[in-house]
């Protein structure tokens, strides 16, 4: 499962911000990896990776904005 959330700020960008399920066992409780991805028009221009694990996606997709908010402010 995947979850995304898009914030448009005053730049030339769309930030995205990524929740992925992430569950190794069955018996734990649902987790998300959180990411980000930055685009321009309809071109990728750069992609986090995984920034980490989360406990709910609400914080995993923050982690993601949070990331691209942060390479626009150095590169953008």
């Amino acid at each position: 499962m995947l979850r995304l959330r898009r914030s448009r700020q005053r730049t030339r960008y769309t930030l995205w911000g990524h929740a992925i399920l992430h569950q190794e066992d069955i018996l734990q409780s649902e987790r998300f990896a959180g990411s980000g991805t930055i685009t321009r028009d309809t071109k990728v221009v750069e992609v986090s990776g995984v920034l980490g694990v989360f406990d709910n996606d609400v914080e995993a997709q923050s982690a993601g904005l949070s990331w691209c908010r942060a390479w626009v402010d150095n590169h953008g």
